[in-house]
């Protein structure tokens, strides 16, 4: 579904409650916005995005620019029926590659820019991406890139502190260029250490081998050394479930890796193509 076709007839206004700086100020700014939601009968649930409505560019018509974003933690209720959110934002700059010239990304550097106080124009929520497994005993290979870390930041915290029954096992691999770039996972805040006591979680760091180049992520040094031949068998049950969230330039190398799992490319498609028909294998990717 493309952006422009989502209904942004029915909007509110949420306030931003805090906003804070995730990463070193000597790498790429992300922030986490602390938004709340008067009570106006919208049920938020985990897996969940939001659109926001950033303003447009009037000399092109354009009133609102709209873009979305995943809920990055469970959705709060507060008191007076309002409900907390938080969205992880990452300031971002585009190339027009006609005229080589920097531009900055609307509604990213809208967000960053706002503070405490003001309010920001919401519609939805939309969609869940990643559905719960069916299973119990289920294994779920989360891998995320840059942002799309959020989503999966609250779904790992609603299976194991909402869904007791949940007795499966969780491996997050998360890339970037350097551990800087690995938002609620580093030494500064680890959002996913409560969850490391219990054998049925790990997380993975995948990184470049070169980080102030732009390589891609090293992914199959990532998938090699932590699980190898053990995670192609992983993919090959059926209560596997693999997502994966995060930049679009990261997928071919991520799929050539597992490629090498596989022992070549035509296993991994064909395996890929029926965890993809079952509803096990999903990418959100921008």
């Amino acid at each position: 579904m493309r952006v422009q076709d989502y209904d942004t007839s029915a909007q509110y206004h949420a306030t931003v409650v805090a906003t804070d700086r995730l990463t070193p100020e000597d790498t790429d700014e992300v922030r986490e916005l602390v938004l709340d939601v008067p009570s106006n009968g919208t049920v938020f649930e985990v897996g969940q995005s939001v659109g926001v409505l950033a303003p447009g560019q009037d000399e092109f018509g354009q009133a609102q620019h709209l873009r979305l974003y995943s809920l990055s933690d469970l959705p709060e209720p507060r008191d007076g029926g309002r409900t907390r959110l938080r969205l992880t934002v990452k300031r971002c700059f585009y190339i027009d590659e006609y005229s080589g010239e920097r531009y900055p990304g609307r509604a990213s550097n809208y967000l960053c820019d706002r503070r405490p106080g003001q309010t920001i124009t919401l519609v939805g929520p939309y969609g869940m991406a990643f559905a719960e497994p069916r299973e119990a005993d289920a294994t779920l290979i989360l891998v995320a890139t840059s942002t799309g870390i959020a989503p999966f930041r609250a779904f790992v915290r609603h299976l194991y502190e909402r869904e007791p029954a949940f007795e499966g096992h969780v491996h997050l691999f998360y890339g970037g260029r350097s551990s800087n770039d690995l938002v609620y996972l580093n030494d500064a805040r680890d959002d996913f250490e409560r969850y490391r006591d219990a054998s049925a979680f790990t997380a993975y760091e995948a990184l470049s081998a070169r980080p102030h180049w732009t390589d891609t992520i090293d992914w199959r040094a990532a998938l090699a050394q932590n699980g190898g031949d053990a995670l192609w068998k992983l993919l090959e049950s059926p209560r596997t479930y693999v997502y994966v969230a995060g930049l679009e330039k990261e997928q071919e190398g991520l799929h050539a890796a597992f490629a090498t799992l596989a022992g070549g490319r035509e296993a991994f498609d064909r395996r890929r193509a029926e965890l993809t028909a079952g509803g096990r294998w999903v990418e959100v990717l921008y």
